[in-house]
């Protein structure tokens, strides 16, 4: 194939990341030779060979020669190359983070043009639209963008191996950065040496089950890597650069509209291990997490304003908090900053004491009252910023402490919120147990629908109380309200933002929603009079509660009483959409048309009833739950869908992936606010989506959940193929959560969460949940339009964002699967006429979507227009493929001899070096 001149610019710009990957792997190889001597390394080295060899010539012969060497492998040796080859990617992946960063770094150095995704791009785009300094106002007073850190797990890297990288990331970026001389670039790498030997004799799998303060605290950690430093960063960035392009003053702040949020900790849907116990616990940690940093900032800040009476004057304020400082030091009797910072240090020593947390090691120069909240803390920060200004200190304002001041503006004392989800079934069965203990004669659960909506709605306007007291309740639902009473005293301890949703998983109904508003009526967050302390948030999952919640929303908001609720809570309703559910209900194809259309027709009713409308996606991390790029994803959301306001989940490794470095947190946050920024404030003029787009979508998408569902749903045996030809009995055991994979002890499909389902079929290279069903639709769609059909799609597909990422996810999953791969692992399934007759199916639906997709796009292959993913997946499958073959021969080996603790862990090392080369498997 000839080379062309972008080709060799490309291949130019790859080479430094290609030096990284070559050191690297040297670095491994030499470890790996020391420590497990001649035989083993030169295994991994013939085993490297031949699967490259394989690759480029992709001859009988060459795979032979590989499998002939994997096949001879003892367990012992087979571990060993396994940990080899997994290891190998995750130090290409730290490579490969690096090379990223290295070419931000390279435009901001020579110059180039904002690029998409940044907020300086997204301002120049407002320019020139010519948007009002009234509607950039608007936009940051009201604005929300809020990614939130879930525990659902499909991270199976411990934190120690996730550590180590990081030092590896550090020393690279060090190594290239200065001009060093030999001895020091020596040094470096010998230092590089040793953390690559630490990660070679450190544990790859987790010897035990999280725990979820073990979930808590790897959250934690994110704000300490990147968060802490980065939001403030963002923020002082985007205040710069509103000046600089003219759109707001030079001392402009805007409101803090990127705000974290997290599940860990409240989210007791399917874990029953989340108790009101934990959530003390975990707003617990939050809070000292946070003051311990503000702690070491303003301890830090102290030592930097060393500004003396005797040189400049000082505001009366700044003196006045001086002197209530129990600094009393004479040599700091001129230096009423440091004085004043002392009073606040020892005023957050004694909040943190207060809040229950232990007393920090550095002990105040002497005792001082609590801050009842941040705004205290910061209305003592404001005091020293604006002594600072009036003596012509901007310079100095504008360092530490304007960061500081921002991060408390960012995090208060309750560091994120945290939000609560509950299975509607739940509330449901505790709703009951109320009305029955205060009424016998009410048996909730034999009411229609109409029965129930009635009821409650009485409820919510009685003034009577429905907990008894001395009553003895069943362990559920004394859980709930025991949890729900932690929820109103935390409000009050941590602030109001410290627990602001109640999200309804699994809503099907108005009295779903009016259950909840019950419960916790019965805590106070709740009033007779309509004043709501929380926001109710139904999450709508299946294809069918997609399609049902038109209506569920347009009867809860014709109730005056839940539309008092949502009055008291500022006039927006908040709904979450399910990818990963939806997708496992329906299909791919299915499940990106029915959110479309919900949001299409929730914007239209929210709009009829005057509510204002924010969406929750509940995106997981591969495009099978709803993953892809997000910028993309955003931008591609109907008209009118992003209303200055959007919540997203951040969920299994795609967290580790975004959040770890500072620099790649900082790129994601910022391409988060800046599409969100886009898609509410430019676009006024864009065409409604074409009629003909619509229908034709309806017709795809109807006969691709047809297909999908048939499969998966509807084909005898297909739970006996899929359990037998995946790792999901294996992932089931693995280490990476505290919750379990399946909702019910049952095989069903139905009851397996999708976060386990969508990465089964990662680790067999299959990728099944983020393509199947697209092949037969548009093949049946051309065969009722012979003439106009392909030109139909060719346009969509150029002409309308929404098809078009959904192509371009699929096409990245599909660039990612590997059917002759996936061959071995159905070669697993005992039943050969099971194997043969649904593998057929999907192989064939596997290479119709392929020519499904080229066709439209126009292209010639897969990611051909993304040359560096193209590029950097095929490198990657002469270190994937023997991870696949080992672990397919290890699962015919582990089912044949089950208690094999040896077996189990080689498959398990095996997983967790699929992840890693696929990165955004679950």
């Amino acid at each position: 194939m000839m080379t062309t001149k972008a080709d060799e610019h490309v291949s130019e710009k790859d080479a430094p990341l290609r030096e990284d990957i070559r050191l690297l792997g040297r670095l491994l190889g030499e470890s790996i030779l020391e420590q497990e001597g001649e035989t083993i390394f030169g295994l991994v080295e013939a085993i490297r060979r031949s699967s490259i060899q394989f690759q480029r010539g992709n001859s009988v012969e060459d795979r032979e020669e590989l499998e002939g060497i994997l096949n001879k492998l003892s367990i012992e040796q087979a571990v060993l190359v396994l940990r080899a080859y997994s290891y190998f990617l995750q130090l290409a992946n730290i490579a490969e983070d690096q090379h990223h960063i290295r070419r931000n770094r390279f435009h901001d150095i020579t110059g180039s043009l904002p690029r998409p995704g940044t907020m300086a791009n997204a301002l120049a785009k407002v320019k020139n639209e010519n948007v009002t300094a009234e509607q950039l106002d608007h936009f940051f007073k009201t604005a929300i963008v809020s990614p939130v850190l879930t525990a659902h797990p499909s991270e199976v890297r411990r934190k120690s191996t996730m550590r180590r990288e990081m030092a590896i990331a550090d020393l690279l970026e060090k190594r290239e950065r200065v001009d060093w001389t030999k001895k020091e670039i020596d040094a470096l790498d010998k230092a590089l040496r040793r953390e690559v030997l630490t990660i070679w004799q450190t544990d790859i799998l987790r010897r035990t089950k999280l725990q979820i303060s073990d979930e808590i605290q790897n959250g934690l950690s994110y704000y300490d890597q990147t968060f802490f430093a980065e939001l403030p960063r963002f923020y002082a960035d985007l205040e710069d650069e509103l000046a600089r392009q003219g759109l707001g003053s030079e001392n402009v702040s805007i409101p803090s509209f990127l705000r974290m949020g997290s599940w860990v900790g409240g989210d007791r849907d399917g874990n029953p291990f989340v108790t009101a116990e934990v959530l003390r616990q975990t707003l617990q940690r939050q809070n000292a997490h946070a003051l311990n940093f503000y702690l070491e900032e303003t301890h830090q800040l102290g030592s930097e304003l060393s500004i003396s009476t005797n040189i400049v004057e000082m505001s009366p304020e700044l003196l006045a908090l001086a002197d209530k400082s129990p600094d009393h030091s004479p040599h700091r009797q001129g230096e009423p900053y440091r004085r004043a910072i002392s009073g606040i240090y020892a005023r957050l020593v004694a909040t943190l004491t207060a809040f229950g947390s232990p007393a920090p090691a550095r002990a105040p120069l002497g005792p001082a009252p609590a801050y009842l909240n941040a705004e205290e803390y910061l209305t003592d920060l404001d005091i020293i910023h604006a002594s600072l200004m009036a003596h012509e200190s901007q310079l100095i304002a504008d360092g530490r402490l304007k960061q500081l001041r921002r991060a408390v503006r960012c995090f208060g004392f309750h560091l994120a919120t945290l939000d609560l989800r509950q299975n509607s079934d739940v509330h449901a069965r505790s709703v009951a147990e109320l009305l029955n203990a205060v009424d016998p004669d009410i048996h909730y659960g034999e009411l229609t629908e109409s029965e129930r909506v009635a009821l409650l709605i009485a409820e919510l306007r009685s003034g009577r109380p429905l907990l008894r007291p001395f009553w003895t309740y069943s362990e559920e639902t004394a859980s709930e309200i025991e949890i729900l009473e932690e929820v109103a005293a935390s409000q009050k301890q941590y602030g109001d933002e410290a627990i602001m949703t109640a999200i309804i998983s699994n809503t099907q109904s108005v009295s779903d929603l009016l259950e909840l508003a019950t419960l916790l009526k019965q805590v106070g967050l709740v009033s007779p009079e309509g004043r709501s302390k929380i926001n109710i948030v139904p999450l709508f999952e299946t294809i069918e509660d997609l399609r049902n919640c038109i209506g569920i929303m347009d009867e809860l908001l014709s109730i005056p009483e839940y539309r008092k609720l949502l009055d008291a809570r500022g006039g927006v309703q908040e709904v979450m959409l399910g990818y990963s559910d939806s997708n496992k209900d329906g299909g791919f194809v299915t499940s990106g048309w029915e959110l479309y259309k919900a949001e299409t027709a929730l914007i239209e009713l929210f709009s009829r009833h005057s509510v204002g409308l924010r969406l929750f996606h509940g995106r997981g991390g591969t495009v099978g739950r709803g993953g892809g790029p997000s910028y993309e994803a955003i931008l591609a959301q109907p008209k009118g869908a992003v209303q200055g306001q959007i919540r997203i989940t951040e969920q299994g490794e795609t967290i580790s992936f975004k959040y770890s470095k500072p620099e790649l947190g900082r790129r994601n946050l910022e391409s988060l606010a800046a599409a969100t920024f886009e898609a509410s404030l430019l676009g006024e003029d864009q065409k409604s989506v074409p009629a003909h787009y619509i229908d034709t979508m309806d017709e795809l998408s109807e006969e691709a959940f047809k297909a999908y569902r048939n499969l998966v749903y509807e084909t005898e045996g297909f739970e006996d193929y899929f359990w037998a030809s995946t790792v999901i009995n294996e992932i089931s055991t693995l280490n990476i959560g505290s919750r379990p994979a399946s909702r019910k002890k049952t095989r069903r499909v139905e009851d397996l969460r999708a976060i386990p389902w969508v990465f089964s079929w990662a680790q067999c290279r299959l990728m099944l949940p983020g393509w199947y069903g697209f092949g037969t639709s548009v093949k049946l769609w051309l065969e009722k339009n012979p003439e106009t059909g392909l030109s139909t799609l060719r346009d969509m597909y150029a002409n309308w964002p929404f098809f078009q990422t959904q192509l371009s996810n699929m096409d990245m999953v599909l660039a990612k699967s590997d059917i002759a791969i996936a061959s071995r692992y159905a070669s697993l399934v005992p039943d050969v006429e099971l194997r043969e007759a649904i593998f057929g199916r999907i192989r064939g639906e596997w290479q119709s979507s392929i020519d499904a997709l080229l066709s439209i796009a126009d292209h010639n292959q897969l990611l051909q227009e993304n040359p560096l993913l193209d590029r950097s997946i095929h490198n990657r499958y002469a270190y994937l493929d023997p991870l696949n073959h080992i672990q397919v021969e290890l699962l015919k080996q582990s089912r044949n001899s089950a208690d094999n603790p040896r077996l189990l862990r080689g498959i398990h090392i095996a997983i967790n070096g699929i992840a890693a080369g696929l990165r955004n498997s679950g």
